[in-house]
């Protein structure tokens, strides 16, 4: 049988026989009534736990829409121009409108990147930033002893209006909701103290309620409140199949239970070899972010198997601290124990891919040189096809085979 999977802007086309074939998980059927802008526009008159943003905002205050950057697939173009809308019906005028875009701990934006990603007509209109192109403002502790340190134009808005796409996340639970304020909008020493309590063992995938990073995240909004978010789930090809809007835990939940119905994918067994791709661009740019797909097919793999990832990583690996810890140990358990020991962002990244590796062999297919896929532990290949036949030829040409086309969307539960 051939299948195409998502690799960089295009597709990597796969043959296998049939009889190898445990599972190809692809979303849920689930009924879609909406789509896109239409979808956008019925949340935002249909808000979940809250009045309606027009209700929310008046006219002469400073309003901030904080958004996605480009590693996420956040579709901000189609979802901005009905916000904005809203805003203006409200009195709101363009001028006191910042669109912010929660960079957390990732590279700046080009201008044209910016205006992709808002669209040029709202990048024309409205004022567009970086969340690292302003100082930070302290505001306080969590209970956690996360410091709340935030862009001090997010902090000082008068309103603060919070823009998502919901997915799985490998240890907050799921993307989305106060997400785009911590790690969104915050510093990286405020990022590194949240996220260092991805160890514990209820930080994972698909748990929200007892998830001690998530409750960490939205711990934050007593200090910077979020007045109202618009989420939105995609389906594979990105396209909006579910808004929700409102409150930022009501309204972020919903959505949540939503992307359960659709991507949480039962399997009856686990296979020998597991075949994942983030999807192709732009969830494949580095490997700091295609690590996501890496992780969610580790629930889908026996132990001793074998994982083929694809991913582009054409930007590399992505992440200074996350290269460091790849490239700078012998052996990738050492990593484990290091960050046990004294929890470094993107050293996180690292670590979750040495868990990976104790539990299986990973085949990577992508743009980066073979010399240094083998130095951060993995086998490289230049296509999916000749790393399934190796795949094969070390694991018995019976072995059974699932494939994740969606691998950082979908959810693999025995």
């Amino acid at each position: 049988m051939n299948y195409n999977l998502g690799f960089a802007k295009g597709k990597m086309e796969l043959n296998i026989d049939e009889k190898n074939i445990l599972d190809v998980l692809v979303p849920n059927e689930v009924k879609i009534e909406l789509t896109g802008e239409a979808e956008v526009k019925r949340a935002l008159e249909n808000p979940i736990g809250s009045a309606r943003l027009k209700n929310i905002v008046q006219a002469g205050e400073n309003v901030v829409i904080v958004t996605s950057d480009i590693t996420r697939p956040m579709p901000s173009k189609v979802v901005l121009p009905s916000v904005i809308e809203e805003l203006n019906e409200a009195g709101v005028k363009d001028e006191d409108i910042t669109i912010v875009l929660a960079l957390g701990s990732h590279r700046a934006h080009t201008e044209d990147e910016k205006k992709y990603l808002v669209g040029e007509k709202i990048y024309n209109r409205i004022k567009c930033i970086d969340s690292n192109s302003t100082e930070y403002i302290h505001l306080g502790v969590t209970s956690n002893g996360t410091p709340v340190d935030i862009n001090k134009v997010v902090a000082e808005a008068d309103k603060r209006i919070c823009l998502g796409n919901i997915e799985y996340h490998y240890f907050a639970g799921y993307s989305g909701g106060a997400k785009a304020i911590m790690p969104g909008v915050s510093t990286r020493a405020a990022i590194q103290a949240n996220h260092s309590r991805m160890v514990e063992e209820e930080a994972k995938a698909g748990n929200i309620d007892t998830n001690p990073v998530r409750l960490d995240i939205e711990a934050v909004e007593k200090f910077v409140p979020i007045h109202f978010i618009l989420n939105v789930v995609l389906d594979s090809k990105k396209e909006i199949i579910k808004a929700v809007a409102g409150h930022y835990i009501e309204a972020h939940r919903k959505g949540c239970e939503f992307l359960d119905s659709f991507y949480k994918i039962k399997i009856k067994e686990k296979a020998d070899i597991v075949i994942t791709t983030p999807g192709g661009y732009p969830k494949d740019l580095n490997l700091y972010q295609a690590q996501k797909a890496l992780d969610n097919s580790k629930h889908a793999v026996k132990d001793g198997g074998i994982i083929i990832l694809l991913a582009s990583c054409k930007e590399g690996l992505g992440e200074k601290e996350f290269e460091k810890w790849m490239t700078g140990t012998e052996k990738s358990e050492t990593m484990i124990e290091d960050i046990k020991k004294n929890f470094v962002l993107g050293g996180h990244k690292a670590a979750a891919i040495a868990m990976v590796l104790k539990k299986a062999k990973i085949y990577l297919v992508s743009e980066l040189e073979d010399d240094f896929v083998r130095s951060i532990f993995m086998e490289p290949f230049e296509n999916v096809q000749l790393a399934l036949e190796s795949a094969l030829k070390e694991l018995g040409e019976d072995s059974k085979v699932i494939i994740m086309p969606y691998g950082g969307s979908t959810l693999p539960q025995v």
